[in-house]
Parts: C-alpha cells; sequence; structure tokens
C-alpha cells in the first residue's frame, strides 16, 4: 500500500493510455490521464477528429499555463505524449482503453469487439457510461472479465469522483486495478455494482423527481423551489436551474433509462412536465429556453418572498421540535419571548400516535410553537398541514441548518387565520430569514427530497450497489450535496425520516413513498445508517 492507502497496483506511468471518442468527456478524460503522467493517444471514428480534440486539449493547457495553475514546461511535456491516430490499430500496444462515445449498447459493444483484436489481453478495456449496463456491453466480449466501468463527471479534469463500477463478468483484480489507477491519478474512485444509474443517477433521482412533481401539484413554481433547496436545504443548486444547465434532455434520459431498468418502479417516474420540454426542444441553457428563459434580455424568475410582517412577542414551545430544534436558540437570541410547556409523551400504536392533550394544547405528534392565536407552527412531518383536524396549523420545512439558512418555507393549512400566517412569517424574518409561503402539500420542498434520499441510499446499501461510506462520498463530490445522504439520515433520525415518508405514502398510496424495509430496520432498531 502507498501513504494515501491505495496500493501499487494500478498502471505505471509509462503504461499508455487510449480515449475513444473525443467529445468533451473523451478530452477531458484524456486531459486527466496526461497529468497523471501517462502518454495518451486519442482515437475517433470520424476523420480529422482526434487531431481537433488533441489542439482542444493544448489550448485548455495553453489557458491554465496562463492562469499560473500549470508551468509552460509541465505543458510541453503532457503535450509531447499526446498523440492523434487515425486508425484503430494504432492502440494495439495500450495498457487501458477507455470508451467515450455515444451512449448506444451496440455502437460500444462493436467497438469494444473491435478492440478485442487490436490490443493485448493484459489491455484493460473501460466504459465511461453513464447509464448502461457495464455487463450488457461486456457481454459481447470474448474476454468479459477485463471490462470496467469507469465512470468520470463532467468536467472530467476538475470533478473528482470516479464510479468504478465492476460488471457481473468483471474479474476482481481488473476492478481492482482500475481502482488503483483513477486513485493514482487523484481522482476519487468509489466501487459500484452494476446496476440502474449505478450510485449518483441512482440516488439522485428525488432531487429532481420530487421539485417536478411539486410543480406539477401546484406547489410552488421552480423558481421558488429552487430557492428553498438551495437557501433551506444547502444544496449548491436548484433542480430546475441544475437541469436546464446539464439539458433537459440528458436528464430525463438518464431518468428514463433507470426506471425503465428498473421496470418501471413507481419510486423512478420520471416527470410528464420534464417531458413536455424535451418533446417541444426546451432543453435549457443550450437551447436558450428550458424551465427558464436564459435570452441575454430575459429577466431572472424570483422566488416568492413574504412581505414584512411582524414578528409575535411571545410564543409557547411545546415539547421538543426535533431536527428543527436549532430554532430554538434563534428565537431567544431575536429577543422573542419563549414559554416551554411540556408536551406529553406519545404513545405508539403501529404507525399512529395517541396522544391525550394537555390543556390548550393541540393533539397530534412531536413538538410545536404555539403562536399567540393558538395556531400550532410545526416541523412538516411529511403530512399536510390541512388533514391535522386538531388545530389550525401552520407547516415549516426541514433546513440543512436553521441558523445558516437564509429562507425558511411555510406552509398553512386551509382553515389558518390570515394573521396566523402574517406571525409564523414575521418570526421566521425575526430570525433573519427570508419566507416563502408555499401550498399545503405533504412533506413540503426540502424534508420531502431529503427524506427520499435517505431512503434511496439506504436501500441502495441493502441491495449491494454500493457501501455507505462510498455512496456518501459519491454524493458528496459527484452533485456537492452539503452532507451524503446516510450522514443526513443519521443527524435527522432514521425513525424521523421513515415517518415522513409514511406519512408521505398514506398521502399518495402508489408506492412510490413507501419506506425501504432497510430505512424500517434502521429505525425499529434506532440504528446507524452509516
Amino acid at each position: 500500500m502507498t501513504a494515501s492507502g491505495t496500493s501499487d497496483r494500478g498502471l505505471p506511468r509509462t503504461s499508455t493510455v487510449a480515449v475513444v471518442g473525443t467529445g468533451t468527456m473523451g478530452q477531458g478524460i484524456a486531459q486527466v490521464a496526461l497529468a497523471a503522467g501517462h502518454p495518451v493517444r486519442l482515437y475517433d471514428a470520424a476523420p480529422g477528429r482526434a487531431a481537433q480534440a488533441a489542439d482542444a486539449i493544448a489550448d485548455r493547457l495553453g489557458r491554465l499555463v496562463a492562469k499560473g495553475t500549470l508551468a509552460a514546461a509541465d505543458r510541453d511535456a503532457a503535450l509531447g505524449r499526446l498523440a492523434p491516430v487515425d486508425r484503430l490499430a494504432d492502440l494495439a500496444d495500450t495498457e487501458l482503453a477507455i470508451e467515450a462515445i455515444l451512449e448506444e449498447l451496440g455502437a460500444k459493444q462493436q467497438l469494444f469487439t473491435a478492440l478485442e483484436t487490436v490490443v493485448s489481453d493484459r489491455c484493460l478495456l473501460a466504459t465511461n457510461t453513464s447509464s448502461l449496463s457495464v455487463t450488457a456491453v461486456a457481454g459481447a466480449l470474448r474476454c468479459p472479465g477485463r471490462l470496467i466501468g469507469l465512470h468520470f463527471f463532467n468536467p472530467a479534469p476538475v470533478l473528482p469522483l470516479v464510479e468504478v463500477v465492476r460488471g457481473f463478468a468483471t474479474d476482481r483484480a481488473a476492478a481492482d486495478r482500475a481502482y488503483d489507477t483513477v486513485a493514482a491519478w487523484g481522482k476519487t474512485p468509489v466501487r459500484c455494482a452494476d446496476t440502474p444509474g449505478f450510485i449518483v443517477n441512482r440516488i439522485a433521482r428525488p432531487f429532481y423527481a420530487e421539485a417536478f412533481r411539486l410543480y406539477e401539484e401546484g406547489g410552488a413554481d421552480p423558481a421558488t423551489i429552487d430557492a428553498v433547496l438551495r437557501e433551506s436545504g444547502g444544496f449548491r443548486m436548484g433542480p430546475f436551474e441544475l437541469t436546464d444547465l446539464i439539458g433537459q434532455d440528458v436528464n430525463e434520459a438518464v431518468t428514463r433509462s433507470v426506471w425503465e431498468s428498473l421496470f418501471h418502479d413507481p419510486k423512478f417516474t420520471p416527470s410528464l412536465a420534464q417531458r413536455r420540454l424535451v418533446d417541444a426542444g426546451l432543453h435549457g441553457r443550450k437551447t436558450g429556453r428550458g424551465w427558464y428563459d436564459h435570452a441575454d434580455e430575459a429577466p431572472r424568475p424570483r422566488p416568492h418572498t413574504a412581505e414584512p410582517c411582524e414578528a409575535p412577542a411571545k410564543i409557547a414551545l411545546h415539547g421538543d421540535l426535533g431536527p428543527a430544534a436549532g430554532l430554538v436558540p434563534l428565537i431567544e437570541e431575536a429577543g422573542i419571548a419563549l414559554v416551554r410547556s411540556p408536551a406529553p409523551v406519545p404513545k405508539r400504536r403501529g404507525r399512529t400516535f395517541h396522544v391525550k392533550p394537555e390543556p390548550g394544547a393541540a393533539a397530534g405528534e412531536g413538538g410545536f410553537l404555539a403562536l399567540p392565536d393558538g395556531t400550532r407552527l410545526s416541523l412538516t412531518d411529511g403530512s399536510a398541514a390541512t388533514t391535522d383536524p386538531s388545530a389550525p396549523g401552520i407547516r415549516f420545512d426541514l433546513a440543512q441548518d436553521y441558523r445558516a439558512a437564509t429562507r425558511i418555507a411555510l406552509a398553512p393549512s386551509a382553515t389558518a387565520a390570515p394573521e396566523a400566517i402574517a406571525a409564523a412569517t414575521g418570526l421566521f424574518q425575526a430570525l433573519g430569514k427570508q419566507v416563502s409561503v408555499v401550498e399545503d402539500l405533504p412533506g413540503m420542498i426540502v424534508a420531502r427530497t431529503v427524506a427520499m434520499l435517505v431512503d434511496f441510499a439506504a436501500d441502495a446499501v441493502a441491495r449491494g450497489v454500493a457501501s455507505a461510506g462510498d455512496i456518501d462520498t459519491a454524493m458528496r463530490t459527484g452533485v456537492n450535496y452539503p452532507h451524503g445522504p446516510l450522514h443526513w439520515g443519521d443527524q435527522l433520525g432514521a425513525a424521523w425520516v421513515r415517518d415522513v415518508l409514511e406519512n408521505l405514502h398514506n398521502a399518495w398510496p402508489t408506492g412510490r413513498y413507501a419506506p425501504s424495509q432497510a430505512l424500517i430496520r434502521r429505525a425499529a432498531t434506532q440504528g446507524k445508517l452509516l
């Protein structure tokens, strides 16, 4: 083992790496291999394309020199190791051949079948597919054991994550060698079984799907949903703006591929609204319009933000706010009088809480804040505020960190008085938050999204997709989530996540929100997810 914790089974720096397919991803992978010190050969079936790609790589390295992040001598040495070639036969002495061509199974199988007639039996073959089965790609080969998935993320020179996907027939030695090579290149490899979507594209589906469904249900507009997930959930980008950047056609194709590969599992159902965008050719930034209008003169839609309201002078705290307990010191620091009243301990019978309310309090589960008129302000539990018959209520959404959050979403019940909504709005404004009032839909925005992400991750571990540590690493480094979903689930508590999903499932009993058995087991034993 090396000092970095990787073994010495990776490719020697003198080994030649071939990259087949010279689009953006192929160029990025070639640049990574060059930076690691390998001789690199570029091949593309289109005449002249490999030479154009080599010129593009030279331009990018030149820009790095101009920025002072790469020495001119290192650039010159790298370009001396880069060779575009016109024939597949020119890849005969390579020891690793990475494919980055179009996402079409037949095309990939045809390429690797041809490569097998050219390279030696010791050459590793790797596909950069993001959605196809590595096992299926290898199925046409004479020696399927040496084919591995190496899923880089775009831009490959910048993003650290590489999913190392072992197909059903992949030899363990080949997977280990590929893993160690990628680690030696300075990337962050994670091991993954060959399942639809691998790690990131499987577990990230709810981040997009729940936002699109909320929009379809009339819960809020795209700009508001994006803002709440960024400013309350802690995500770097909202799903509407992110898919406009990725391309609606690309994102929808991955969602559809995973859904179809999992035999139309309702948890992975694609969005009709997104499908309409794709059909209309509104693919996002690259076409000038997607969820948003990206024309230079087009105004950027603003999230719904409530006007300033007066904060209540005093509120009552009943019981424990659970994942929202961080609000208590913020309220006290804001100078709002907080009267503490203990809440009764609920007795659990199956999935139903039976509580005798204390005088003046509404029956229900968990702690809450009582506004001056008695309206209950509580963290969403996956049910709609309107479905609670005990008292008028207002739900507030989950925040990744209530102190750091700059926006909070509120969902009033149908019976909540305007004065109570204004008081709740003023309360959070006094804590330094902007407030978005959204429709009263179960689970709201952040809580619904995070609960699904946690459950998808727990289920993936149980199904052997990847280890818990690799899943959290993949979601933090691959898509920049503020926490790995399993770590986030441990912070919230598996039981809380399960209860949110069960309430969502009760609202929509389609199977989409039914908690996984893995999550149910962890919640029952109060075990850790990570």
